[in-house]
């Protein structure tokens, strides 16, 4: 799928059949993760990969907007290390970048996906932090929800002349 397309059209997907991505699909995802630019190049990010069922539910007990997560059957949660990236909006924003390059890898396997946010929710990120175990230092930021679609969306076209300003607002 040509990059642009992929960009046009990918959706939001939060409805799947349940079955299982393959480790291919899921290496070729967290590659594309690896490749988002970085702030001074710090490469603050981690992906804690969850498959295992109990702590899948575990998630879709506490995080409101994955309780789609035990259907799709996997999750990557992003996060970030506090002591690589001191600045927390870098460190925010080199996450958030891994994250959409992961969204797009998933569109263009014809995979769905969707990105659920954990930071700046105090009780998100402490909950999540207590399921995976994470190292003080470590953040989580968000988690990209991934599985075969069970439905397909059309592409919406969002683009807004009247937010485009050249030279000065």
């Amino acid at each position: 799928m040509d990059v642009i397309e992929a960009i046009n059209t990918r959706r939001s997907i939060r409805k799947f059949t349940g079955e299982i991505i393959s480790d291919e699909e899921l290496k070729v995802i967290l590659k594309a993760g690896f490749q988002a630019p970085s702030a001074h190049n710090f490469q603050p990010r981690d992906y804690v990969v969850v498959k295992d069922k109990e702590i899948i539910d575990k998630i879709a007990d506490f995080h409101p907007y994955a309780k789609m997560l035990p259907k799709a059957g996997c999750g990557i949660v992003v996060c970030g290390d506090s002591q690589k990236q001191p600045q927390m909006g870098f460190l925010v924003a080199d996450c958030s970048a891994a994250i959409q390059n992961m969204l797009l890898a998933a569109h263009g396997l014809g995979l769905g996906a969707v990105w659920c946010g954990i930071y700046c929710d105090e009780k998100l990120v402490k909950n999540m932090s207590e399921v995976l175990k994470l190292p003080e230092k470590i953040i989580p930021i968000g988690m990209v929800v991934v599985g075969k679609k069970a439905v397909d969306k059309e592409a919406v076209d969002r683009y807004d002349e009247s937010k485009v300003h050249y030279d000065r607002w």
